[in-house]
């Protein structure tokens, strides 16, 4: 009896045992998950800031320098793509083989990496060849509108962005998306068919001209974004953090060399000197001007691309979309363009379609945590920090 005693006290103490451990397990993993998950957030905060900072004051640069004299739209479109060398810089910084959330679950074996002959012709190069048409355009319509016009038609892009998404990475549509799509595209009606005023000087009567443009140019960006994510999924099928940079820089590097090139067959790269020398604010003016552009725009970049890299193309859309309003703000105090009764009724529109879209991924979101948690057992360690609205079912894979 003394000795079955003995052995059940000895079970007792191995099941608490077991118990305390299993608890002190459950605490760390939990403190582990919240630590990852606020570094998560901090970071991709930062990526945001660096989006909205850099769209904002590359468009309000680029907006400067045709106000004070700058005429040249090839150069305007050189800008925004010259300055990728400076991402360059980041491989120094991020180890090459960081992986993305997605990878990091471990969704399965990484495929062979196509050789550099087949991603330059199947996408760095059209992809490229995109990006500088795209540019052109939106040269073209913050030429030919005002800062807070051209912004708030650029707000469109996340409905075509709706559209693309649902043509080439399958995603579904939704109510919500729906009314998201309807709301910003009269969002940007509104503006087409308003009475001009306030158009930049000496390019009177080409409103309806940058209007198309414009809206022509968010089209286009949106469908760059999701061409690359296709390029994710069929054909690069990674998505570590060297590989998004080597998609921004390559296909910068492509748009660069089609600007150039553009720059030199229309002829106005003999009419640069001239144009440097009539800049109202003078030549370093000209010069300074043209570099911070080619920096902000850079800037933004990097923002889009630690988006992309740490969420989706999808949500990289969204925050740029989201500063877009940021900008005629700054336009009215610092080029004096009019903030009137139809722009702000197209704003207010395109703030409800945004914040229709950004709750059509908060609903994604919600199910996907819960559909993770029952897959995963509540176990803290395997989860991942929590990805934002979005990110649930639109993530790239």
């Amino acid at each position: 009896f003394g000795g079955l005693m003995a052995d059940a006290q000895e079970t007792d103490l191995q099941v608490r045992g077991r118990g305390s451990m299993g608890v002190h397990q459950e605490e760390d993993a939990t403190r582990w998950a919240t630590r990852r998950r606020w570094r998560w957030w901090l970071t991709v905060a930062l990526n945001i800031v660096f989006l909205v900072a850099g769209q904002t004051a590359a468009t309000l640069l680029g907006r400067l320098y045709y106000d004070e004299g700058g005429n040249s739209k090839w150069m305007a479109t050189l800008v925004q793509s010259a300055g990728f060398p400076i991402l360059v810089l980041a491989y120094f910084f991020f180890p090459s083989q960081a992986a993305t959330p997605a990878r990091r679950s471990g969704a399965g074996p990484m495929s062979p990496r196509p050789s550099a002959a087949v991603l330059a012709l199947v996408v760095y190069v059209p992809i490229g060849l995109l990006v500088a048409g795209d540019n052109l355009m939106y040269s073209y319509g913050l030429l030919y509108l005002p800062v807070s016009t051209y912004s708030l038609i650029c707000a469109t892009q996340l409905g075509f962005n709706a559209v693309f998404a649902r043509l080439l990475n399958a995603q579904r549509f939704t109510p919500l998306v729906l009314n998201s799509v309807v709301l910003l595209t009269f969002s940007a009606a509104l503006l087409g068919i308003r009475s001009p005023s306030g158009e930049p000087a000496g390019v009177e009567g080409r409103y309806a001209l940058g209007f198309v443009l414009t809206l022509g140019a968010s089209a286009a960006y949106s469908l760059i974004l999701s061409l690359m994510q296709l390029s994710f999924q069929r054909v690069l099928k990674r998505e570590t953090f060297s590989v998004v940079l080597e998609m921004q820089v390559f296909t910068s590097a492509v748009a660069a060399c089609a600007s150039v090139v553009g720059l030199f067959a229309s002829g106005e790269w003999g009419t640069l000197r001239g144009e440097m020398e009539g800049y109202r604010k003078g030549e370093v003016s000209y010069v300074m001007t043209l570099v911070w552009t080619a920096v902000g725009w850079q800037v933004a970049s990097v923002g889009v691309v630690g988006l992309v890299f740490q969420v989706s193309s999808l949500f990289s859309n969204v925050i740029s979309t989201l500063a877009l309003p940021v900008v005629p703000v700054f336009a009215v105090a610092f080029f004096g363009d009019k903030m009137d009764g139809e722009k702000v009724l197209a704003m207010l529109l395109g703030i409800w379609g945004f914040s229709s879209y950004l709750y059509q991924h908060y609903l994604d979101d919600h199910q996907h945590r819960v559909v993770e948690l029952k897959n995963k057992g509540g176990d803290g360690r395997d989860a991942e920090a929590p990805p934002p609205p979005g990110a649930g079912t639109h993530e790239m894979s």
